[in-house]
């Protein structure tokens, strides 16, 4: 085997590796333009298990997208407005958000404590005054009137209402709304939706009447949307929604499409950001104009889209175990933990792309499961196709370590992360600019018990 990039699917812009490549040493590196980052010599550096956040694949992402977006509203001759809002509950990590608003990005949260961090940021002075930022979520005592706060001090901030309860809440709010409709089109994706108990059904709107400063009508079908026509299939829904409720709110002017658009975590071909977002564009003039109505702005909160590929996590295989019997041949210990570092691989059995971080072009390889340091029997990995292939251990010089980068590590997995059998959360450092900077510091066994009151 030869072709060792194709065979680890390296440098591919279809499975969001276009920024990694192999290096004469067989080793993993990441290029920033004329920067290059050997992930082999940084792990042994700062050791592992260690997370490396990217920013600039962020920004060259957003950036992306704002491309595509406008390309197509020009070449169409579209004639609303595109906007793009960051789900904080993704990342709300500052290495993450800040690049981000940098490059134009506009901001959801869905909690107090999210907004508490744009509250921050906004007194700050670091913030434009044009940007907007969406509340979603139930909105507790304190939510509200940190929504209210913020708008009284010039921040164009937009609850969406999820529920009557809240219509009555923001009957009086000085400024733009929006809400949430609960849609009938299901989806293939993460979210299991045969009953949802977000936002309120179409004929509950319309009975509602006329809404005060309705700007947005806001829907969300599910998490890792599997198929492109399932994207499509429930912007058709939502416009048709969109056109009745306008009638009796002639200020509704955008549709927000919400998240859920899906990267190829293994590696997978799927439907492509630029297909995607030509497609929404094309119904929602075709079907505007069929109605007489004005082409709706549209919003797009496409987290994981953005954030995902942006980190890279990294761990050391410790030690192996021969598996009687099994399609897989070894169990591969790693130095941290799936169900506390990569929570999703445990709660929502999340498939990953998994790489050897050196040794690349090890001809030989064992089929092997990856178990993590914790005392759980779910602490453990293997892929779709029941095992990895990884370099055989005994292959290696006593005096090397084998290690493997997961991709795609970038969305959710922070903020979900935990501390089963106390164990501690990997070092994290930041790679802009060719320099490496540490963003969280490698966790004590007295940071950790301090956590539980020790």
């Amino acid at each position: 085997m030869k072709n060792y990039k194709k065979f680890w699917k390296i440098g591919k812009k279809e499975f969001n590796t276009e920024y990694f490549d192999i290096n004469k040493d067989n080793e993993l590196i990441i290029r920033e333009g004329n920067y290059q980052y050997n992930v082999h010599d940084i792990v042994r550096k700062f050791g592992s298990p260690l997370e490396i956040f990217l920013p600039f694949i962020i920004e060259q992402r957003l950036n992306s997208l704002f491309e595509i977006a406008n390309d197509e509203i020009k070449r169409i001759g579209y004639k609303g407005k595109f906007t793009y809002h960051f789900p904080m509950k993704v990342n709300q990590n500052k290495e993450c958000v800040l690049p981000l608003v940098s490059e134009g990005a506009h901001l959801e949260v869905t909690s107090t404590n999210d907004l508490l961090i744009v509250k921050k940021i906004w007194e700050g002075e670091s913030f434009n005054a044009k940007i907007r930022v969406l509340c979603n979520g139930p909105k507790t005592t304190a939510y509200v009137q940190a929504i209210k706060h913020l708008r009284e001090n010039g921040l164009v901030i937009i609850p969406i209402i999820e529920d009557l309860h809240e219509l009555r809440i923001f009957k009086d709010f000085k400024g733009d709304i929006g809400i949430r409709i609960n849609l009938q089109s299901k989806v293939k994706s993460h979210w299991d939706k045969k009953i949802d108990r977000f936002g309120l059904m179409l004929d509950e709107i319309l009975e509602v009447g006329k809404i005060r400063n309705l700007k947005i009508l806001h829907y969300h079908i599910g998490s890792q949307i599997l198929r492109e026509a399932d994207i499509i299939l429930a912007v058709k829904e939502a416009f048709e929604a969109y056109k009745k409720i306008r009638e009796g709110n002639p200020t509704l002017d955008t549709i927000n499409i919400g998240g859920g658009f899906a990267i190829p975590y293994e590696k997978k071909k799927m439907y492509g950001v630029e297909s995607c977002v030509k497609k929404i564009f094309k119904v929602l003039k075709e079907m505007s104009e069929a109605a007489g109505i004005p082409h709706p702005n549209l919003i797009v909160e496409w987290g994981r889209h953005i954030a995902a590929p942006a980190q890279i996590t990294i761990f050391k295989i410790l030690s192996d175990k021969d598996i009687p019997k099994s399609v897989a041949k070894k169990w591969y210990v790693i130095d941290g933990s799936f169900m506390n570092d990569l929570l999703d691989t445990w709660a929502i059995h999340q498939k990953w792309h998994i790489v050897p971080a050196n040794n690349m072009a090890a001809e030989k390889k064992h089929r092997v499961w990856l178990a993590g340091l914790s005392c759980d029997s779910d602490d453990k990995y293997a892929s779709s196709d029941g095992y990895l292939l990884l370099p055989r251990l005994e292959d290696l010089s006593p005096q090397e370590d084998q290690y493997v980068t997961v991709f795609d590590t970038g969305a959710y997995q922070d903020a979900l992360s935990a501390h089963h059998c106390l164990l501690s959360s990997p070092m994290k450092i930041i790679l802009p600019n060719g320099i490496a900077t540490v963003a969280r510091k490698r966790e004590t066994a007295e940071d950790v018990g301090k956590m539980f009151g020790w």
